[in-house]
């Protein structure tokens, strides 16, 4: 066994251009050439998945890289298969990479009769043999603590706030927006990281799925207003919300979301909006739609989770990459 354990990754097929990304920043990091594990992920023609790993990984510090994306369940169980022939095959330590924790949303009961799927899969990844986790951005904080392993979850915001001081002049007229009484938190944290005023877009609901009334809380009159959110799945209430907004006075509408999930008619509805941008991150690929759509980018999250990784190997905070001073000459250049 070599004195020093190398990290080594390896990549479903949820996102191979980020895990390859990945891997590129790491060997830039590094000053030596890191790939991915070279292995087969197939499908037999009942859909059973399979994983065959073809390099030597016994005592190895893996990383699999792999979002719970669409397909949820196929990438799950990928992830799941293949920490199982990691396990088996004597890796010192199974790391899951998951940009987009899928199931996220399903974190409590909220009727009777119902699960709560995000602790359910939280059992099904220990008892797979993985030993920790890195993710971006949870839905819920809390989903943290349905593990008892170490889960490190990073935040969108500081690329977000870099982004930002980048793409606006004058960020006096910039004010952020909450599309939810439930995200102020969040939204909070990109206001102070900005030093911009924040508002609150309070919606009501007659039955799930639709939207009764939606109410802006603050003076939105004049300014450039950012909606924030940690995920953007059919694109209604992002697009109700920016039309609210812009209803109350605000000149322009651009939004910041980590998880472009852009289902259904997602892509149409923002093409058509009033949103002048959206802004993603690569945690979930982007699909041909969303990357030919005029008002849409999607910023890389692959410098932040290459150091994240090479902290985690080398014992060293991850928290650190929570600060622009730590992250901003990693994404210098790139934004």
């Amino acid at each position: 066994m070599p004195t020093v354990i190398e990290p080594k990754l390896i990549a479903g097929n949820a996102n191979r251009p980020l895990a390859e990304a990945i891997a590129r920043r790491m060997s830039l990091y590094r000053g030596m050439s890191v790939g991915l594990v070279e292995t087969r992920v197939e499908r037999f023609n009942d859909q059973e998945i399979f994983v065959e790993v073809f390099e030597n990984v016994r005592g190895e510090d893996m990383f699999v890289i792999q979002p719970t994306s669409n397909p949820a369940n196929d990438n799950l169980m990928e992830l799941l298969i293949m920490a199982d022939a990691l396990r088996r095959s004597s890796a010192s330590r199974i790391t899951a990479v998951i940009p987009y924790f899928g199931y996220a949303r399903q974190d409590r009961r909220t009727k009777a009769r119902t699960p709560i799927t995000a602790k359910l899969v939280a059992n099904m990844m220990v008892e797979a043999g993985i030993e920790r986790i890195l993710t971006l951005d949870l839905h819920a904080a809390q989903i943290q603590g349905f593990f008892d392993i170490p889960v490190d979850n990073l935040y969108a915001s500081p690329i977000f706030a870099l982004d930002i001081q980048n793409q606006f002049d004058n960020l006096e007229d910039v004010m952020v927006i909450s599309p939810d009484v439930g995200g102020v938190a969040r939204a909070r944290e990109l206001a102070k990281r900005i030093n911009a005023p924040l508002s609150i877009v309070d919606k009501r609901r007659e039955k799930p799925g639709e939207i009764a009334e939606m109410t802006v809380i603050g003076d939105v009159t004049g300014k450039k207003c950012i909606i924030v959110d940690d995920m953007c799945d059919t694109a209604g209430t992002l697009c109700k919300a920016a039309e609210v907004i812009m209803e109350h006075g605000a000149t322009e509408v651009h939004a910041y979301i980590s998880h472009g999930v852009m289902s259904g008619p997602a892509v149409e509805r923002i093409t058509n909006s009033v949103l002048k941008t959206l802004v993603l991150t690569d945690s979930i690929q982007p699909t041909g739609p969303v990357a030919d759509a005029p008002n849409i980018r999607v910023l890389p999250t692959a410098p932040m989770f290459a150091q994240s990784i090479l902290n985690i190997w080398n014992g060293t905070s991850v928290s650190s990459l929570f600060e622009t001073e730590t992250l901003g000459p990693i994404y210098e250049g790139i934004l």
